[in-house]
């Protein structure tokens, strides 16, 4: 069979898992043919039972050298996003070597190990983790030296109901993923959808998530200087939810648009005049208040996304974006496809998005992480 491209993506929306998995099977090798280097399953709950006899169909018709998959809330596939409807959508790539790896947290007295990531591994590592039972920020603790993207498995709100598929087997914890060839250059786009508003600070009184001052003042008070400031449009947005921008590189003499690391704030003492954030926040770091909205969403994966050329993606986005933040249907997966002039895009919504910003390793929330193959 001639190999007509070097990637496939393909979505069935039947409600029978039979069906569903042979219709995939069949675009899969008219598109990449048998035997891709790497395949991706991307499968919604109502197939959650069948997973089993649907990763063993597949490895029977395609016999990927490596194959992952997990089952998710909604499923992204070309410029269309099922939400919350049966849907499988299965991705494949010839020529893109990679190496399955199986991921499993154990805490001990120093803290958490990762087993299941070769001594010698380097370059990207796709993975998607369950929610529930793999500390994802265990994992970009101990792997600081690889580019980690992915998404976690978003299917079930409880322990042992999702389903992460590595090759034969399926499991229901831990996390499975694979080592990408470090010649296979991968770029990726993380679109946190923030922007920010007022000034830039200097933190210079904090004690973990707590910051106490910022530029020499409480805290609580830069906040209220930044929201006086705001017109009427903006302090609508304030009211649907605040955030701070920590910057990543601080030798920047500016900082604008992917400097930032996006965390809540979650919360005020006006008493003490301190702000807590949704993460550690060092004394001497530059943070920036931000606000998200749709429009803010949509401009800046756009924006992103306008000089990124690559011969497919797939698409890690958040369970809170969808008509959930967007007026409409199908917006991330149609603005990354129509991005790339319509090369193959699969994806899922997650549970939480894994994608570097500035270089560092991080898990995000209402994050769309893409992930750009040449």
């Amino acid at each position: 069979m001639q190999v007509v491209s070097r990637y496939g993506a393909a979505l069935s929306e039947h409600p029978d898992s039979a069906d569903a998995v042979g219709e995939v099977i069949g675009e899969i090798l008219e598109a990449v043919g048998p035997s891709p280097d790497l395949a991706v399953l991307f499968i919604s709950a109502v197939h959650r039972e069948s997973v089993n006899e649907v990763a063993e169909t597949i490895h029977q018709a395609l016999a990927p050298s490596a194959f992952v998959g997990a089952t998710a809330v909604s499923v992204i596939w070309g410029p269309t996003e099922v939400e919350e409807s049966p849907a499988l959508c299965l991705w494949a790539a010839a020529q893109c070597p990679a190496q399955s790896v199986r991921l499993e947290a154990v805490r001990g007295s120093d803290g958490w190990a990762v087993d299941g990531i070769p001594a010698d591994a380097e370059g990207t590592l796709l993975v998607i983790p369950d929610p529930f039972t793999f500390p994802s920020d265990a994992l970009l603790e101990v792997e600081p030296a690889m580019t980690v993207v992915g998404g976690l498995a978003s299917a079930a709100g409880r322990p042992g109901g999702n389903r992460l598929v590595l090759g034969r087997q399926v499991y229901s914890d831990g996390a499975v993923g694979v080592v990408l060839d470090p010649e296979i250059e991968v770029r990726t786009v993380v679109s946190q959808g923030c922007r920010p508003i007022g000034q830039p600070f200097t933190v210079t009184s904090s004690e973990g998530n707590i910051v106490s001052a910022m530029g020499g003042r409480p805290a609580i008070d830069r906040l209220r200087e930044t929201l006086v400031a705001l017109d009427e449009a903006d302090r609508a947005l304030v009211a649907k939810g605040l955030h701070m921008g920590i910057v990543i590189d601080e030798h920047q003499s500016e900082f604008g648009r992917g400097d930032f690391l996006i965390r809540g704030l979650v919360g005020a003492d006006e008493e003490t005049g301190a702000l807590a954030v949704g993460d550690s926040v060092d004394v001497g770091t530059t943070v920036q208040f931000q606000v998200r909205d749709a429009a803010t969403a949509d401009e800046d994966l756009r924006e992103l996304m306008a000089d990124a050329a690559a011969g497919s993606a797939l698409v890690f986005t958040c369970n809170g974006r969808g008509t959930h933040l967007f007026d409409g249907p199908d917006h991330d997966a149609a603005v990354v496809h129509a991005a790339l002039d319509a090369a193959p895009v699969a994806g899922m919504f997650c549970a939480g998005e894994l994608g570097p910003i500035s270089g560092h390793n991080f898990l995000h929330g209402f994050t769309a992480s893409v992930v750009l193959f040449p």
